[in-house]
Parts: structure tokens; sequence; C-alpha cells
């Protein structure tokens, strides 16, 4: 069996690690690690899986895998990768962040040992750091840190440089904070291994150093990679801003069609961090995307395998059939759920369904629901072909009638040239 430290990398997971040699012996046995998730949305974005999937190869190899959120490190912020400090949350919107934050991360990692031997432990600082006096905090932890080290870190030294935001000791001190959280972790559940985001490295070392000045083992760090797109965009942006995995966010068709829409420089790196598939078939992708890139056979992969993983294989294969029945005009075959995510940003518009019996002039229909501005703009439409009924063109004396109804949505969709559609909702 390969050695966990190998599949990581294999995979892209390792951008760093305190110790390559020690890490590979201490993988060879069962070991406990943790991973910290700070509250700081009601939702945990696409960017956010990364970390999560590193700890559920862990637990898949065998390993005691713990998520710790942020109750108490979110109330500080995070400095690390941030220009500016973060606004603090009220105590309500915390709470409500790790409730929604904890159902989200259980349908990634296994706590209740139904899928694997080891279940997964969820646990949040708050618990060990809320009983902690200023005194105790000071002498027992704020004794342990060096400011000039602290001042080093590349997380504070580049937020000391911006003189017109510089940062505050709350920030300044969230790093003892995180390496507070290592100290009690390996204290109490024996654990010896942090991971998490590249711009976690200083506050993971401080962990490590802090164990070790307390007397404990020797602890290990590793760090994931921050993505960013072929194109250098922050890897999890679309046009509409930060994909989500909660569905009241970013619907599952728009989460779908994010991994659909990879590019062909990243999708093959994405299949290795974001899937589990196995290496040899994301070898054959690869070959595909290089031999027949028009059939985009690796994104539609990438995108089913994602899409199951956060919302369930029946939510993944609704998606592939719809995509399929939408590039190929079938929209009689998308249901009213579908045809509301997938024309999400497009308007909508009702009728009474006794109006279809003798039929609505297409011309008056499309101003009426505001498809066109005008009578005259959707005439000119109809000259340039440009006018269309459940994706078929229309010429201009074309009637609504019920048998433009679509069954499965009880629908009707309009288009004018190429995306700007409109969902006529029909009512009984």
């Amino acid at each position: 069996m390969k050695n966990l430290y190998d599949i990581l990398s294999e995979r892209g997971f390792v951008e760093q690690c305190t110790d390559e040699t020690g890490l590979r012996d201490l993988l060879n046995s069962p070991q406990t690690v943790y991973c910290g998730f700070d509250p700081t949305a009601d939702s945990f974005h696409v960017g956010n899986l990364v970390p999560i999937l590193g700890l559920a190869h862990f637990q898949r190899q065998g390993h005691k895998v713990i998520a710790v959120l942020g109750g108490a490190t979110g109330m500080i912020g995070d400095p690390s990768g941030r220009d500016s400090e973060r606004s603090f949350l009220n105590s309500d919107k915390l709470e409500s962040n790790l409730e929604a934050q904890s159902k989200q991360i259980a349908k990634l990692l296994d706590f209740a040992g139904d899928r694997f031997d080891t279940p997964a432990i969820l646990a949040n600082n708050l618990d060990w750091t809320k009983d902690v006096t200023l005194i105790d905090w000071l002498r027992g932890i704020g004794k342990q840190f060096s400011v000039n080290a602290m001042v080093a870190k590349e997380s504070v030294r580049r937020r000391l440089e911006e003189r017109d935001q510089g940062i505050s000791y709350t920030e300044f001190s969230y790093m003892l904070l995180q390496a507070f959280d290592f100290l009690k972790i390996s204290e109490k559940y024996d654990c010896h291994l942090q991971v998490g985001g590249g711009d976690q490295w200083g506050n993971i070392t401080a962990g490590i150093d802090l164990i070790r000045r307390h007397g404990g083992k020797q602890a290990y760090g590793i760090t994931f990679p921050l993505l960013t797109t072929s194109s250098g965009q922050k890897f999890g942006k679309s046009e509409k801003g930060a994909v989500y995995i909660d569905p009241e966010r970013t619907s599952v068709w728009d989460h779908y069609q994010f991994w659909v829409r990879t590019d062909d420089s990243d999708v093959i790196r994405h299949l290795k961090m974001f899937t589990f598939l196995p290496m040899e078939e994301i070898e054959e992708l690869a070959v595909e995307v290089e031999n027949h890139p028009e059939k985009r056979e690796a994104q539609k992969r990438l995108a089913w395998a994602v899409t199951a993983l956060v919302h369930g294989e029946q939510q993944a294969d609704k998606m592939k059939r719809g995509a399929e029945a939408l590039y190929a005009g079938r929209l009689e075959e998308l249901d009213s759920e579908l045809i509301s995510q997938v024309f999400a940003e497009g308007p909508t518009a009702n009728i009474d369904g006794s109006r279809l019996s003798e039929g609505i002039p297409l011309i008056e229909l499309a101003a009426e629901a505001g498809l066109v501005s005008s009578k005259g703009e959707a005439r000119r439409m109809f000259k340039q072909g440009a006018m269309y009924v459940n994706d078929q063109r229309v010429k201009e004396d074309y009637a609504i009638t019920v048998k433009d109804v679509l069954e499965a949505s009880g629908s009707i969709i309009l288009r004018k040239g190429k995306k700007n559609y409109l969902v006529v909702q029909v009512k009984s």
C-alpha cells in the first residue's frame, strides 16, 4: 500500500511540510490529524474543499481526523491572507455559522462511523479556550513566544508593511490562539499532525514550537496549496461571485456548471484534488483532453464527481441529465426545479392557462412579459430570425397555445437572440 504522504503528493495536496522523512515514517501507522475551520460565513465555498478533502484522504486510509470549528478563533479573525482586518461576528451569527458548517462538513467526513472504521471527530476550540483567564494566558502561552519571531511571520509582516491598515493586537494574537489549539488537541487526542491551507504555515509552525516547549512529542505540519486558475484568478470565483456548497447560496446547477466550465489546463489538477477517482482513470481523461478537448469529457466527469460528493449522487445525476437535455434543446425533459435553477438569472412571468385556448400572439406576449421593450422590437427580432419558443425558432405570426407548455415544468421558455431567456409560468 502506498504511503499516504505519497498519495497526497501525487494528487497535488502537499505544498509545504515540516519534515518529509519524519512524516513518511509517522504515516506508516494510524495517526490523528486535525484541521481548523473558522466560521466566517454560513457556508463553506469550493476552495474550502481542499483541506476538507485532504482530511477525507486521511480518514479513508484509516487515520483519525479531527475537524476543529473556530468558536473561539472565529471571534478574532485570522490575518493570514488578508489585506485588512475582518469585522467581528456577533454571537448569534457566529453560532448560526457554526451550525451550518457542522452540517456541511458532515456530508464529506464520516463522524458516525457508517462508512469508515475510524469515525471523525468534530470539535469546537471554544471548549478549551473559554475558561482560560487572561493572566493564565499571558503566563502560560504568551511567555512562550518571542514578538520578534511573530513579527517575522509572513502573514504579520505583510500587514505591518501596509501603513494604512497595519494589524491590531487582536489579530496579531491570533497565531497564539491557533498554536494553543494544537497544544490542547495534542494533549487530549494524542495528535501530532496539523494540516491547513498554504496561508496557515506560520500558525502551524507556531503550534509545533509551543508543543515542543511544553515538553510534548515531535509534531508535524502539512500545508495544502491555495489554488488559482491557470489565468491567475482566485479559485472558487465565478461571474456571480464565490461558489458556495450551500445550495441556498449557490444552486446545485450553478455548482455543477462551475466545474463543467473548468479550463482544459486546470481540469486534470482539479480531478486529482477534488475527486477520489483512481489515478489510472484520471490519466486516461488526461489523454482524452489532449486528443479530444472539444468533448470536455474530463470536465463532465469532474462536475459529476464533485457534485456527487457535495450534494449526493441523485442530484449529480439530475444535473448531468439536465445539462445533456439543455444542450440538445430538449427543454421538455427539465422539471420545474431545474428550470428555475437553469434560468435563475433571467426574468419570469406568469400567465393564466385559460388564455392559451385561443392562443396568444407571441409578439404580444413577448412585450407583455418583458422579453422585449415593445412590439416594434419584437418585429425587428423576428426579421433577424432571433425569436424562439422552447429553443425552436418561430416566425412573426406565431401564437402561443397550450401545446407549447412543457409538461415536466408547466412553463414556456421564450428567447430572443442567443442568451436572453424568459420563463413563462402557466397557472391553471
